[in-house]
């Protein structure tokens, strides 16, 4: 007899042969067997990217949850409408319009999180073998959902201004060139997950334009456009070409990813069959998760609180950048993010993120291994760390024990031979080319 696949439990799986072929392509992320070992709370995690919670209201949150539920309570225990609350929907346009997005609410659909409408997005638009042109590295859950569709994802090159349009058009000609089908342009522009990078403002019409003239839907993935550094909001695409852009947003990074409400701003055709299959996937968002959500905007100083996020998201990002550069051995190199959560670490050749982590988690520190955030096996060389979740004393002491771990690499241990004493000059940033 064959060989029978196994359980989670170490058994054999009665169900095979039973699965449709779509599931061959869902498996666990790197980043989600993290998770355990990060939430010990002797490892300082610089692997997950946690918003810092602290900063909420809690107990006045506490309170207005709980008149909700009093007051309005026969409205937010019921279910409702698949395209999510009104008055919220209208809310949602308002944050939007800070980053020029002209947006009706009737166009806004809210979701169970961000990852829900980019989930829905790919089951409207990729059939089995479609291809799907994604940065190279990109975020591990988009890579997950369009692997769960069957779509083939391509990497484009990404430097230090974000993705590269050359690296796009060519892309595009040999999909083309090879008859493949490209259905989606899937880019986080703001603020990159994981490499940190932003969409330089004059690469943003053109990235735009080579995607309307070869028929390719773009998706923006924004949950961290409103937390820069800099005290600068970056235009969405959506604002340059609302008819080609279908904008996801989040309320996980700006305020709770425990409500998971996030939505889709799309152009009405598409709205329409969202809608549809938002009905078909959860029937309709959790009613009282957004009347929370939508008090909360409309009570509290939520632009003031975002700005004091990225006040703290700044302390700590400087404090990450700091301690790399004191503590790192030579031929480290990474991103310098102007805004949201992750730096993106380039180790020394022979150095493998992946196979290292288990000697990471052992000497207690917690990272994402690059490989998780590319479909086509590279990043073994490189590491996304996240600043967001721990203090500055944190961050400190976890880099000193990562770079414990690359000092006693064998083949770091050679390179850094090689390269003799001292740190090399202008190590902070990473060249553009070589994100």
């Amino acid at each position: 007899m064959g060989h029978c696949p196994q359980d989670d439990r170490g058994g054999p799986d009665p169900h095979l042969g039973r699965y449709a072929a779509r599931t061959a392509g869902m498996t666990a992320s790197e980043i989600r067997a993290l998770f355990a070992v990060a939430s010990r709370p002797e490892v300082v995690s610089l692997a997950g990217g946690m918003p810092h919670l602290a900063a909420l209201p809690l107990e006045e949150l506490a309170a207005q949850s709980a008149r909700i539920i009093a007051e309005e309570g026969l409205t937010a225990l019921q279910y409702a409408s698949a395209h999510g609350l009104p008055l919220l929907r209208e809310q949602i346009c308002e944050v939007m319009a800070l980053e020029g997005v002209a947006a009706r609410p009737d166009d806004v659909v809210v979701t169970v999180g961000s990852q829900m409408g980019l989930d829905l997005v790919a089951r409207l638009f990729c059939d089995p073998g479609d291809v799907v042109v994604a940065e190279g590295p990109s975020y591990v859950g988009a890579l997950g959902s369009f692997a769960a569709y069957q779509a083939e994802v391509v990497h484009v090159p990404v430097d230090g201004h974000g993705l590269v349009p050359d690296g796009l058009r060519a892309a595009l000609r040999q999909a083309r060139n090879a008859g493949r089908r490209v259905k989606l342009l899937y880019t986080v522009p703001n603020f990159h997950n994981p490499s940190g990078v932003t969409l330089a403002a004059g690469r943003r019409a053109e990235v735009l334009e080579i995607c309307r003239a070869s028929g390719v839907l773009v998706v923006e993935d924004n949950p961290y456009g409103l937390l820069g550094f800099d005290g600068r909001v970056r235009p969405a695409l959506h604002s340059l070409d609302p008819e080609n852009v279908v904008y996801l947003g989040s309320f996980s990074k700006t305020f709770a990813p425990g409500l998971r409400v996030g939505w889709v701003l799309a152009p009405h055709p598409v709205r329409e069959k969202l809608v549809l299959a938002a009905e078909s996937a959860m029937l309709c968002p959790p009613t009282l998760n957004q009347m929370i959500v939508s008090r909360y905007l409309a009570t509290q100083d939520w632009r003031g609180r975002i700005e004091s996020f990225r006040e703290i998201y700044r302390e700590r990002r400087d404090a990450m950048l700091d301690a790399l550069e004191e503590y790192l051995p030579p031929g480290c190199t990474w991103t310098e993010p102007d805004g949201g959560f992750y730096v993106w670490v380039k180790v020394p050749e022979g150095v493998d993120t992946k196979a290292m982590l288990p000697r990471a988690v052992a000497a207690r520190v917690a990272y994402a291994p690059g490989t998780g955030f590319y479909t086509n096996g590279l990043g073994s060389r490189r590491m996304r760390l996240s600043y967001c979740y721990p203090t500055p004393e944190r961050i400190r002491e976890g880099v000193r024990r990562l770079a414990a771990v690359l000092e006693a690499e064998p083949a770091l241990a050679h390179a850094s031979a090689a390269a003799g004493p001292g740190r090399t000059a202008g190590r902070r940033a990473l060249a553009p080319e070589a994100v």
